[in-house]
Order: structure tokens, then sequence, then C-alpha cells
């Protein structure tokens, strides 16, 4: 449910998981098509939104959140955050200024493979759209999405969706699998263009992405671990030593399997209960001096709820 209170409002901004990525051959654009299981987890960023007098300039803050498991600077242009392009999109697509102050504490890694920066940018169009009352719908928030990111257009609504083209085709599915998982941070970078050349380089003969077999991981009742698949695993492992010693030391600690997020380079592994969730995060922690956070899938779809007291500023 949305609510305001006065002019303020906090958006989450969940991470999203890819429980399945097939990933086909380049288009002549040098895109990639892929058909893909996404979810929302309930672990993610917030956003602080306060309206500001109208004729004001918007004011835009990012920061780490006290709890954020890596604080590298924050140092790119504002022109550049996806949360700044977004709010830009919607004053364009409703013709006026909306002016707010915003502050974005992070707490998804950069560069992460958990789609930190897609979310913020659909937690802004959702924020807008409720604290100035602009009634779009999601249609319209998911056309306005489909400019800023392949990622964003689910992220306007988040839950559990196959998401294929270029992450502009969203099918929702009914059901949000209740699956909990550790995230596991190592402190490595898989630069995405690379990943995406070392995926070409090891499947030369890609052809289109395979739908059908992401289809059949989401029509099961319940996440088969050992099902679960990523086309850009193996690249992401190949571009960084780091990554690829960190999923082998996780793997022989926990005796479980270890997923790479996205293009990496986070990874995730699959826990049968909360329990679990947190003993394997503590043994990550401990044991392999990894940084990790027990979560699970079915988190709040962007939902908003009022700041508490002690926050009322943002920025």
């Amino acid at each position: 449910m949305l609510q305001s209170m006065d002019d303020d409002l906090l958006v989450h901004a969940p991470a999203k998981l890819n429980l399945a990525l097939s990933v086909g051959a380049p288009r002549p654009d040098g895109l990639h098509p892929l058909s893909s299981w996404m979810v929302t987890l309930g672990w993610g960023d917030s956003i602080y939104l306060r309206r500001r007098d109208p004729g004001s300039n918007s004011l835009f803050a990012n920061v780490w959140a006290a709890d954020a498991p890596h604080t590298p600077d924050l140092d790119w242009p504002l022109r550049s955050d996806l949360s700044w392009k977004a709010h830009a999109a919607v004053e364009r697509a409703v013709g006026r200024q909306l002016p707010v102050r915003v502050r974005v504490e992070k707490r998804i890694p950069v560069g992460g493979g958990l789609g930190g920066g897609s979310s913020n940018a659909a937690a802004m169009l959702r924020g807008l759209n409720e604290l100035f009352e602009l009634r779009l719908g999601n249609d319209e928030l998911r056309s306005i999405a489909a400019g800023l990111g392949s990622d964003v257009a689910f992220l306007v609504e988040g839950g559990s969706a196959i998401v294929s083209g270029v992450g502009e085709r969203v099918d929702a599915l009914p059901d949000v699998p209740q699956v909990h998982v550790v995230l596991c941070f190592p402190e490595a970078h898989c630069p995405t263009p690379m990943v995406y050349r070392l995926f070409d380089a090891l499947r030369p003969g890609a052809g289109d992405p395979d739908h059908a077999r992401v289809l059949s991981m989401a029509a099961t009742d319940r996440v088969r671990v050992h099902a679960l698949f990523n086309d850009l695993a193996e690249p992401a492992r190949q571009s960084s030593e780091a990554v690829r010693r960190t999923m082998d030391k996780i793997a022989e600690m926990t005796r479980q399997p270890v997923h790479v997020c996205g293009s990496g380079s986070s990874l995730f592994v699959v826990c049968d209960e909360p329990i679990h969730a947190e003993h394997v995060a503590q043994v990550v922690l401990n044991k392999a001096a990894v940084k990790a956070v027990a979560t699970r899938a079915g988190g709040p779809r962007g939902s908003v709820r009022n700041p508490p007291p002690v926050r009322r500023t943002c920025a």
C-alpha cells in the first residue's frame, strides 16, 4: 500500500535476483537479448523524498546506509545517476517541474549484478507518482522506465516475472517463490562489457535465449537449487580471479552451490529457511571473511511508507 504524510515519502528500492538467466547472441545494435526469471528481495536501498516549494530546484544526495556491506566513493556525475534520470524523465512525461529533495541511502553494491541503480530509478518513478498524485498507471511507468535501463521496467512492480527482450518485456507471475538466500559481496569487480565479451567468446554459436528453459524453471512451486542457471556465471568467473576464488571458498565451507548475481560480482546461496540463511551468512562472514546478508524473495513490491520522525530531513 502507498501512503504519504505531509510531503515526505520513504520508498523501498529492492535488490533484484536472476534465478534463471539465458542470454542470446548480440543483435545488430550490440545488445544481447535475454530471457530471465527475476524476483525482488526484501533487502535493498532506501529513498527519502520530500516535496519542495513550486519553482525550487530539486536537490539530490547519494549516501551509504550505516549497514551497507561496502562503502566505496559515490563519485559519479549527477547527470549519469539513474534516479536523477528517472526524475527528469517523469518531468518530461508530465510536462512540468516536480521539485523534490532526494536522499538515496544505498546498500546494494555498485556494479554487483543486483540492479541497484535500476531499482533506485524505479523507486523514483513510483515515489514521484505518489508524492505528486500524478495518477500514472504501471503501464505508463514502465513505458518511462524502458528508456532508463534494462531492469527498470521490471522493478516498477517487482515481485516475480519473466523478463525478456532487452528488459522491456515483463510478464508478471502470480506468485513470488518463498526462497531464502544469502547475498555475498566479494571485494571484486566484474566489468559488464568484459563479461559479455567473454560470453561471446565462450559461446560463439549462441542463438536465441532459451525461453522455454526459463519458463519451465518458473513453473515449479519451489526453487530447485541445483537447476538454477546463469549464462553469465562462467564469463563472470573468468573476468575476476577474486570472484572465482571466493565462489570456490564459499562452496567448500557451506557445502552449497554458489551462484552469480546477474553479471557479477555479487554471489548468492539458496537456503532452506531463515535460520539456515542466517547461519550461512555468519559462516561466510566469519570463515570466508566476505560480507554477507540473509534475505528472501518476495519482499515489498516497491512499497512506500511514512518515514520515522527521526529521518524527516532527506539531505
